[in-house]
Parts: structure tokens; C-alpha cells; sequence
């Protein structure tokens, strides 16, 4: 396999992206998480340009990465000061890295009317940067700014350019499609006319943006014309449409074309390295993204899902878990029969597609469906509904009352919620309260003080998420609403659904499928212990 290296941006180019800010902690996790996955290069920031990157590169000093190497952004030289006066460039090797990313302008109308510098001036600054880097011991990274818009109008000017950073004694020529216009087409032709050129002593490489929809379709084809170095964002967000995303590029890259960009069994771990990435970010990753959203391996038509259910290669361009992702098999009015009968055989191996209960099954879920519900988001209250059709199922406790109360005006923090609950357990009926910052908060804190005395592991449930979801705008105040809760033990993660016209309802009736799906599954453990 040939081997490509990979240059990840999200703490540099990634930062620049709406609402994302890291701390110097965050920083150093995501490190830790791009080491692990593998990585050549990992571009954190530049360290003249505040002082959380300055911190950062000092804490970085004293990491042991085993795969990785951490590298730091700076610009050419100013116009008017020499390399050894220019504050950025003794910034940029106080960091200590081994290698550098310096960026130039490529393009003459960038040198002229953004630099205000002649275009011979631009060269040298370009040529004298590199130089000097070069001759303190550091590998430089040239990154030509704008070069696919600055080939298109000026091609000689833009390999001069190139020209002087390869004479200054960088490695690698990396080359930016700053602005994200540029059609594949382009792209091909610009960097087979460098890698042609240069090529043979130097490395090519590429940074895209996703401004016309092509990030990682130009990435990808910059390689098929000789490029052997991409930059990118793990997860693709950045200024703008975003940057290329590399765990996408990765996985063509290795998985498709041929080509190593790192270790084999590191692959397994895009998913869950993705996952991280994204929680350490505080955004929620994207579930439509290839090979490693939540989508990417989900099927929900039935038509698909019967054929999945005998030959996953029907309709899977490869197997989830070779990038650390899984299968789902969404559950719907339109999923079809073998959808019900392989969620029904997790419980109940006996029952086959001729059993009266799987067309009960269906009816009952294309009714509930009609009424608003959507079991595709909802795993836990899905599994509830077939363990009660196939007698699977009894309640863990009986509902007396539930009453809740709001007062207003404001009462020290938030809106001051109380929630009175009444409940009975194998004929022992128990009184409980609670207050919260919202009638759902009180009611789940009223809850658990009522059920932990009979079921202590109801301590352990901790509600992630939360969401409500108007079903008809029309009815106004008095529309029906459809609430989804998002739970976790600490090792498993199950979501709960309820509809009603009365939000307060819909949220109790999730609450409480939450609350005995994880007894449920605490039983199951127990009797699994047993035999």
C-alpha cells in the first residue's frame, strides 16, 4: 500500500468553526484521542497568536505520544522585519516543535492588495521564512494559501511561490484550496502540473474547504494525481462550510483506493475516536456522516431490512465494525416483518414469521405511529411494547396519582416546580415528593424517592437528554407533543418515548418506560448470573 500522511487541523483550522473553543485541557485530550488514532501530524495552533496557545504548546512539551507528532501554524515573515526580528517566527520555535506549518501567499492578488507587498518581495519573504527555519533544525510544511485560485490566474506566479519555499528547503508543499471553489477538475489538473514539477523532491499535499460541497471529493482526487500528504478536520467543522473531513478521507483512503494513512487495526477505532472527539468539542456528532455517524449502517425501509437480515453486502458498502461502527435496524411502520421478528427473537427465540403475534405487533406499531409515536428514536419503549405483546413484561409498580405544581413568580433560581407521587409495590403503597426546576425534574426526583426504597438501582439512572417535539403547530397550545428521554446507567444508554397533548403526560409516560426498561435489564443480569 502506498502510504499518505495525515496532517489533523481541528485544533487550528477546526477552532475556527462557530461557537467551538477549547481549552488548554480539551486540547490535550483531543491530542491524546488523534495519537490514538494515529495520525502523522496533529496542527495545534499557533503560539504567537494568544496566550491559551502558548500554554498549550508548554503543557504539550511534556506528552509521550506514541504514534503522533504535535506541530506548530505560523506565517511567513512581515514585509518590513527580518526573520530573526519577526515576533511570530521566535514564537513559532519556542514551541519546540519538530516541525513547523508556515503559510504563504501564492496568490498575486493576495501578495499585492492584502500584504501590500511587491511580488518579487512576497517570494523572498517566502524563501528567507523557510530558510530560516529551516537552518534552526525544524521540518517546514509549506502551505500555499489560495494556490488553486492564485494557479487559475497567475499559474507562473503561483509556482514561483512554490518555487521559493522548495529553495528555502521545505518538505512538503501543501496545497490550499483556501476558498472552497475549486471543481474537481481543477483541483486534478493543479496539483498534477505541481507533483509533475515538484514531485520528485518533494511531497505534495492538499487542504480543502468545503465551500462548494467538494472537501473531501478534491482531497481524494489531489491523491490520485501524486499528492501523499492531506490535511484536514477529523470531523470536518471549521470556518465557514467547514474544512475536508478526514474521517471520511481516511476511510476511502485505506478502506477503497489503497492507501495506508495509518496503522490497520487503528481503523477499528475511527468510530468511537470520532465519538470522543465530538463530546470533547460539546457538538453532537453528525449522524448522517459516513462510515462513522449513527446513520451510516441504519436501515429502516423493510425491503432493505429483509435483505440486510440475509446478506448484510445487499445494501452495505462495507462492515460497520471494520471502522468500530454497528448495525441498526430502526423499528417503524415501514420496517417490515423480519425487522419484528428479529427484534421479537432477542426475547422470545420460538416465535417465527408465521406467529399471529408478529402481525399484532405490526398493527399495534403502525397504529401507535399513527397517533405520533416513532419508535426509530426509541429503543427502550419499542422493546417495553413487544415484551408486553409476548407476555414478557410485568410492572414494576402501580400508579395511584401524580400531581404537579408550578408557582410564579420566580423563586430564587428558575421556576420552582413541586411533584407529590403516589405509587404501590406488591400491595405496599408509598408517598413521595419532590422539587425540581420544571414539573419533569420534579417528577422524576418524586419518582425515585418512591422507588428506591423496593428498587435501589433506580439511583443508578441519570436522564441525558431530553427533547420535546411538537406534532401539530396547528392546534396551537393545544397540540399533541411527542417527548424523547435519553437515559444511561454508566454502561448502557437506552431512549424512552411518551405522546400526549399534555407535555407533562408525554414526559411522565417516557419517564416511566425508562425507569422499567432498566429494571428489566436488571433482572436479565441477575438471572444471567445465576445460570
Amino acid at each position: 500500500m502506498k502510504n499518505v500522511e495525515i496532517l489533523d487541523s481541528t485544533l487550528r483550522d477546526g477552532s475556527q468553526g462557530e461557537g467551538i473553543s477549547y481549552s488548554v485541557q480539551d486540547k490535550i485530550h483531543i491530542v491524546e484521542a488523534l495519537d490514538e488514532l494515529g495520525v502523522k501530524y496533529i496542527e495545534a495552533g499557533n503560539p504567537g497568536s494568544n496566550p491559551k496557545d502558548m500554554e498549550f504548546f508548554q503543557r504539550a512539551k511534556e506528552l509521550k505520544l506514541k504514534t503522533s507528532e504535535i506541530v506548530a501554524f505560523g506565517s511567513t515573515r512581515r514585509r518590513d522585519c527580518s526573520c530573526a526580528e519577526d515576533a511570530n517566527l521566535q514564537s513559532l520555535l519556542s514551541a519546540e516543535t519538530k516541525t513547523v506549518v508556515i503559510f504563504g501567499k501564492t496568490w498575486d492578488f493576495q501578495a499585492t492588495e492584502i500584504l501590500h507587498a511587491s511580488l518579487e518581495e512576497n517570494l523572498e519573504m517566502i524563501r528567507d521564512t523557510c530558510a530560516y527555519l529551516t537552518s534552526r533544525g525544524r521540518n517546514v510544511i509549506f502551505d500555499a494559501e489560495h494556490f488553486f485560485t492564485g494557479y487559475k490566474a497567475n499559474a507562473e506566479y503561483a509556482m514561483k511561490a512554490l518555487e521559493a519555499a522548495v529553495v528555502g528547503g521545505a518538505t512538503v508543499l501543501c496545497l490550499c484550496e483556501t476558498k472552497g471553489g475549486a471543481m474537481i477538475s481543477e483541483c486534478a489538473a493543479a496539483v498534477k502540473a505541481v507533483t509533475e514539477k515538484f514531485g520528485s523532491a518533494v511531497k505534495v499535499g492538499i487542504h480543502t474547504h468545503n465551500d462548494s460541497g467538494l472537501a473531501v471529493a478534491n482531497s481524494l482526487v489531489a491523491v490520485e494525481n501524486g499528492a501523499t500528504h492531506v490535511q484536514g478536520v477529523l470531523l470536518g467543522f471549521g470556518e465557514r462550510t467547514g474544512n475536508a473531513n478526514l474521517s471520511t478521507i481516511i476511510a476511502d483512503l485505506q478502506l477503497k483506493m489503497g492507501y495506508k494513512c495509518i496503522e490497520d487495526d487503528n481503523i477499528r477505532h475511527l468510530t468511537p475516536i470520532c465519538k470522543r472527539v465530538a463530546e470533547i468539542t460539546n457538538i453532537p456528532l453528525d449522524t448522517g456522516m459516513p462510515y462513522v455517524g449513527q446513520n451510516a449502517f441504519t436501515h429502516k425501509a423493510g425491503m432493505h431490512i429483509d435483505a440486510v437480515l440475509k446478506n448484510p453486502f445487499a445494501y452495505e458498502h462495507i462492515e460497520p465494525e471494520t471502522v468500530g461502527n454497528e448495525r441498526v435496524f430502526l423499528m417503524s411502520e415501514v420496517a417490515g416483518r423480519s425487522m419484528i421478528i428479529e427484534k421479537i427473537q432477542k426475547f422470545d427465540s420460538t416465535i417465527t414469521k408465521s406467529s399471529p403475534i408478529v402481525s399484532d405487533i405490526i398493527k399495534q406499531v403502525k397504529e401507535l405511529e399513527h397517533q405520533g409515536y416513532q419508535f426509530e428514536g426509541a429503543d427502550g419503549s419499542f422493546e417495553l411494547l413487544v415484551r408486553k405483546a409476548i407476555g414478557k413484561y410485568q410492572p414494576f409498580f402501580k400508579l395511584h396519582y401524580y400531581k404537579s405544581t408550578d408557582e410564579y413568580p420566580l423563586i430564587e433560581k428558575g421556576l420552582y416546580s413541586f411533584a407529590q407521587i403516589k405509587i404501590e409495590v406488591e400491595g405496599n403503597t408509598r408517598l413521595a415528593a419532590g422539587e425540581g426546576n420544571g414539573p419533569v425534574n420534579a417528577l422524576d426526583v418524586a419518582l425515585r424517592s418512591a422507588l428506591k426504597k423496593f428498587y435501589p438501582t433506580v439511583e443508578q439512572i441519570h436522564l441525558t437528554d431530553y427533547k420535546v417535539r411538537v406534532l401539530d403547530s396547528k392546534s396551537a397550545t393545544a397540540s399533541k407533543v411527542r417527548v424523547l428521554i435519553e437515559s444511561t446507567d454508566g454502561s448502557s444508554t437506552w431512549t424512552t418515548m411518551g405522546v400526549s397533548c399534555d407535555v407533562v403526560e408525554a414526559s411522565w409516560l417516557a419517564l416511566v418506560d425508562s425507569f422499567e426498561y432498566k429494571l428489566i435489564k436488571d433482572i436479565e443480569k441477575k438471572y444471567q448470573k445465576l445460570i
